[in-house]
């Protein structure tokens, strides 16, 4: 659930002391038009409106560290809207646009094949366990602003979409790879693997206990 908490200071201010590369900069939630899009906005002026809120912040700390794949997701997201227009459900692919940028996460194809796999078979053990030095030592990389939001308060059924990257593990690399890889066939059907992230080895004291993961309210066997 998100946390709702306003912030003290102007994010959008604050963001925008940080705007380097970004091919973005961020405005007052004001600037957006009654009536406009707000994937559109951000397409034509090249500026985010932005809450003073941690949903937003988290938001523009995306853009910060993730600029190619903010951009390609904004990108792809004004280009549906201009085929089909603004409508009250979004259809498969923007659904799944929004998803990946509200609750991605990432995990590398390579490096991390045997936990995807596991993660993708709800195989739990496995992938937390049996693979648990691997995941120690190369952690998923988050990437969607509502699951950063949710942990800022955390409870042990959050869970991550992982989208698997053709990419190394290090943030440049996946900013490249990722953006390079998103299209309506990457997306759709749906690539997503669930990951718990407080599951995470060393990212919650609770998960040291192998019975953490034995909680089938949280780590629930694969659908029939």
């Amino acid at each position: 659930m998100a946390t709702d908490v306003h912030l003290g200071f102007s994010v959008y201010e604050a963001l925008n002391a940080y705007v380097q590369a970004t091919p973005v900069r961020f405005v007052a939630q004001s600037a957006l038009p009654e009536g406009q899009a707000y994937e559109a906005f951000i397409f034509e002026t090249k500026t985010v409106p932005t809450r003073d809120n941690l949903h937003d912040f988290f938001n523009g700390l995306a853009w910060l560290r993730f600029p190619l794949i903010k951009a390609r997701l904004n990108a792809l997201q004004h280009a549906e809207i201009q085929k089909h227009g603004v409508q009250q459900l979004r259809g498969a692919f923007r659904d799944a646009l929004t998803l990946f940028d509200e609750n991605a996460a990432f995990l590398c194809t390579d490096l991390h094949a045997p936990v995807i796999a596991a993660l993708r078979q709800h195989d739990w053990q496995t992938a937390f366990q049996t693979h648990r030095s691997l995941l120690a030592e190369h952690p998923p990389v988050l990437f969607g602003h509502a699951l950063l939001e949710k942990l800022v308060l955390p409870y042990k059924s959050i869970v991550a979409h992982v989208f698997p990257a053709r990419s190394a593990m290090n943030l440049e690399a996946i900013d490249a790879a990722v953006a390079a890889q998103l299209s309506e066939s990457s997306l759709i059907p749906k690539p997503f693997v669930p990951l718990q992230v407080l599951g995470v080895p060393s990212w919650w004291a609770a998960n040291e206990s192998p019975d953490f993961y034995t909680d089938s309210t949280v780590f629930r066997p694969p659908r029939p």
